[in-house]
C-alpha cells in the first residue's frame, strides 16, 4: 500500500540539518504502517516503541532527559544496539507519556545524529500540564487519509489511471468513464487505509462499511477517554452535526443546527478539540479576495469538514446502492460529498492557503479560494453534476480577473478564456508537482 508521504520521509532522512520529526494525524490514517514501511525500506534496523502498550517504558522520561540515558533505555527495551547512521527510532503514541515530547528538544540540541520520529494520534489535544511543544526544535509532518491517487494505486491502477494523474495527462478524455466509476467507489470507501485494503482485495462494500463504523466507534471512544469531561457532551454534539452542517445549501457552520440558541462561546473548545485531534478541519471565510488571504480571514465565519469522505458517508448512512444509480452519489445531500472530496484533495497541497469567499452580501459563495506557493489567488467552484451554469462564478471572475480560475465537475478537462474546467478526479493532482 503506497503512501505518498514516504517521499517526504526520505527527504527528511537525507536532509543534513534534520531535527527529530513529529508525525501528526488522526487515529487510523496509517501513521504506524507508514513509519514501519519506511523503517524496513530505508534502514538497517528500527527501534519501535508504542507508549500506549509499553508500560515498562512509561516512566522513562521522569528522571532526566539526557539523550545518552534515553538511548541506552531504548536499547535495553528493543535488544538492539542503536547506531545513529542506520537505525530509525520510532516513538509512537508519544502523547501517552509525560515529557516524551519535551525530550525531543534535547535530542535536537545534544544528539541530532540520532534519527528519531515521534508520532501521536491525539498529540494536538494531549500535551501534558507544564509541558510545552518544542517549537523550533523539531520538524513536523501530517498524514491524512489516502488521496484518490493513492486509492487508485491500491486498486491496481499503477500503470493505468494513476499514471494519468502522476504524469498530468489531463487532456486525455478516453478514460473518463472509468475514472468516474472509481471515483464513485472512493466516495463510498474513502481513504482510511484499513477500509481501502479490505475493499481493494475483494470489492466487499459491506466489509468496508463495517470497518468505517468501527473507526467511528473508536473515535467516539477516544472522546470519552481523552476529552475534558466538561466539554464531552458538546464534542459529541458538534461531531454528530457535521452531516447536517454540510448538507445545507450554505455550508457555513451554524451553531443553531446544534441546538436552538447555541452560541459560539459554548462550543469553541469542543470544536478546537476535534480539529486538534485531526478529526475535523476548519476553513475560514475571507472578507476580501486579496493577498495575503490570512489577513482577510473572518474568524466568526467558517466551515467544518470531516477528515474522511468515507466516514462522512458512513455517518450519513449512505447506501452502496446509490453507487449503481449513475452519478447520483455526487449530488447526495446538496453535493456535500463532492465538496468534502474536493476539500480533502486540496488539503494535501500543504503549501497552499485554503479559504472560501462569500460575496455580494452573502447572496453568493465561492466554494474555495486558494493562495498557492506562487502567491496566485485561484478561485475554485465545485459542481456536483454536469450542469455547469454558474453566473455567480463568472461574475466573480469578471470582477476580480484572477490569472487562473478553476471549475471542477464531472465534465472533461477544458481550458476556456476565463477559466479551466478540471474533472473532479483530477483536482487533487492538478495542483501538485508531478511525482
Amino acid at each position: 500500500m503506497y503512501r505518498s508521504k514516504i517521499k517526504s520521509l526520505l527527504e527528511w532522512k537525507l536532509n543534513r540539518n534534520r531535527k527529530p520529526l513529529v508525525l501528526l494525524g488522526a487515529r487510523q490514517v496509517g501513521k504506524t504502517y507508514l513509519l514501519q514501511e519506511f523503517g524496513k525500506s530505508e534502514y538497517k534496523q528500527m527501534v519501535y516503541i508504542n507508549f500506549e502498550r509499553a508500560d515498562e517504558m512509561k516512566d522513562i522520561f521522569q528522571n532526566d532527559l539526557d539523550p545518552k540515558r534515553l538511548i541506552m533505555a531504548f536499547e535495553f527495551y528493543s535488544g538492539l544496539k542503536i547506531t545513529p547512521e542506520d537505525t530509525l527510532i520510532v516513538l509512537d503514541e508519544i502523547q501517552a507519556v509525560e515529557r516524551g515530547i519535551t525530550s525531543l528538544k534535547y535530542f535536537c540540541e545534544e544528539a541530532r545524529e540520532y534519527q528519531i520520529i515521534a508520532a501521536g494520534s491525539l498529540l494536538g489535544t494531549n500535551i501534558h500540564p507544564n509541558e510545552s511543544f518544542p517549537v523550533g526544535k523539531i520538524d513536523m509532518m501530517t498524514l491524512y487519509p489516502m488521496s484518490f491517487y493513492e486509492f487508485l494505486l491500491a486498486m491496481g491502477e499503477e500503470n493505468g489511471l494513476a499514471r494519468i494523474l502522476r504524469e498530468k495527462l489531463f487532456d486525455i478524455p478516453l478514460f473518463s468513464k472509468k475514472f468516474i466509476e472509481l471515483l464513485r467507489y472512493y466516495f463510498y470507501v474513502g481513504g482510511m487505509p484499513e477500509a481501502v485494503v479490505a475493499f481493494a482485495e475483494n470489492r466487499d462494500w459491506k466489509k468496508a462499511r463495517q470497518i468505517q463504523n468501527k473507526i467511528i466507534e473508536n473515535y467516539q471512544s477516544d472522546f470519552s477517554k481523552h476529552a475534558p469531561k466538561e466539554i464531552l457532551p458538546r464534542i459529541n454534539m458538534v461531531w454528530s452535526s457535521i452531516p447536517a452542517q454540510l448538507a445545507k445549501e450554505n455550508k457555513k457552520f451554524i451553531y443553531g443546527v446544534l441546538k436552538e440558541g447555541a452560541r459560539a462561546k459554548d462550543f469553541e473548545l469542543a470544536i478546537q478539540w476535534l480539529t486538534d485531534a485531526g478529526l475535523l478541519h476548519k476553513i475560514h471565510a475571507v472578507t476580501k479576495p486579496a493577498l495575503p488571504l490570512i489577513a482577510y480571514q473572518d474568524f466568526s465565519a467558517f466551515k467544518l469538514y470531516h477528515n474522511d469522505i468515507g466516514l462522512l458517508g458512513a455517518m450519513s448512512k449512505l447506501n452502496a446502492k446509490t453507487l449503481v444509480n449513475g452519478n447520483e452519489v455526487f449530488e447526495e445531500f446538496k453535493g456535500a460529498l463532492t465538496e468534502q472530496y474536493v476539500f480533502q484533495q486540496l488539503l494535501l497541497n500543504e503549501e497552499s492557503s485554503l479559504n472560501y469567499y462569500p460575496f455580494e452580501n452573502g447572496r453568493y459563495e465561492l466554494d474555495f479560494i486558494v493562495q498557492n506557493e506562487d502567491d496566485e489567488l485561484i478561485p475554485i467552484e465545485v459542481k456536483a453534476g454536469e450542469i455547469l451554469r454558474a453566473k455567480s462564478f463568472k461574475y466573480f471572475c469578471e470582477k476580480h480577473k484572477p490569472t487562473k480560475a478553476i471549475r471542477t465537475s464531472l465534465t472533461d478537462y477544458k481550458e476556456e478564456d476565463w477559466m479551466t474546467n478540471v474533472p473532479l478526479y483530477l483536482i487533487g493532482d492538478y495542483f501538485k508537482n508531478p511525482e
